[in-house]
């Protein structure tokens, strides 16, 4: 950009003032001469007005500037009560030039601490700047061709705000997965501990259960000895009292045989 150029001050408001009053007083002028002419009056004549065409070269240049004010607009600021207006530079640029964008566009890098990878606003703002210097520069060369890099320009800002959107609905739409899973993993817990306390009771319960059975089983083990030994004796008794039986029998019956 150029140098800013002032337009307005605040103290313009005098200069307005005497400039609505000579207007007041031209106005005058005009409807008293036309009412002399309206009365017959003698008419003063207006000389014809040379029309001047402008050149080619100062057309060119002027459709360059409009150019450049389309694809880059005037800057406008007001500072101390005063507008200042700063209008985009039609110097063309020379090789020296470029090679000083250059070294300023590293120079830039490396105040401003951009990153070299990954997303940096920094780093995308200067090149943003370098490219519109670049459009500028090939636009005081050929018009279209900078119109045509404008429409890059455009297309690669759009596509990084399309990618801008997405990344912030996805870093949305990753918050409430997280949000969800925390509190899915506060229900997991929960269930954790509710499965836990079943468990320890059906352990007890299983404890108390092995309890009775091997309680049981330690009944029926002596129920089953004092049976086996019941039975033993009685045996043991029905043997000896058929041994008796047998010995009585045949003391009977010896003398008989005799």
């Amino acid at each position: 950009y150029d140098n800013p150029v002032l337009i307005a001050r605040t103290t313009d408001k005098k200069s307005s003032r005497a400039r609505v009053k000579s207007d007041k007083l031209s106005a005058t002028l005009n409807q008293s001469l036309q009412a002399t002419i309206a009365a017959g009056g003698p008419a003063v004549p207006t000389p014809p007005r040379t029309v001047k065409l402008p050149p080619v070269e100062q057309k060119r240049e002027k459709e360059t500037e409009d150019v450049l004010n389309s694809i880059l607009p005037p800057r406008e600021y007001s500072e101390s009560g005063q507008l200042w207006v700063q209008q985009v530079s039609s110097t063309p640029a020379t090789r020296l030039d470029v090679i000083k964008l250059q070294e300023q566009l590293d120079a830039k890098l490396q105040q401003r601490q951009a990153r070299e990878t990954g997303i940096c606003p920094v780093r995308r703002e200067l090149y943003s700047q370098c490219f519109d210097e670049m459009i500028r520069q090939v636009t005081l060369e050929c018009a279209e061709r900078g119109l045509l890099l404008l429409r890059v320009r455009d297309e690669i800002r759009m596509t990084i705000a399309a990618y801008q959107t997405l990344y912030e609905s996805s870093v949305a739409f990753g918050m409430r997965k997280a949000l969800q899973a925390e509190q899915g993993k506060t229900d997991m817990e929960n269930k954790i501990v509710q499965l836990q306390g079943e468990k320890k009771e059906l352990e007890a319960t299983v404890t108390s259960l092995k309890a009775k059975c091997d309680d049981i089983e330690r009944r029926e083990a002596e129920r089953r000895l004092a049976e086996e030994r019941k039975h033993a004796e009685e045996m043991q008794f029905l043997k000896r009292t058929n041994q008796q039986l047998k010995t009585q029998l045949e003391s009977i019956l010896a003398p008989a045989k005799k």
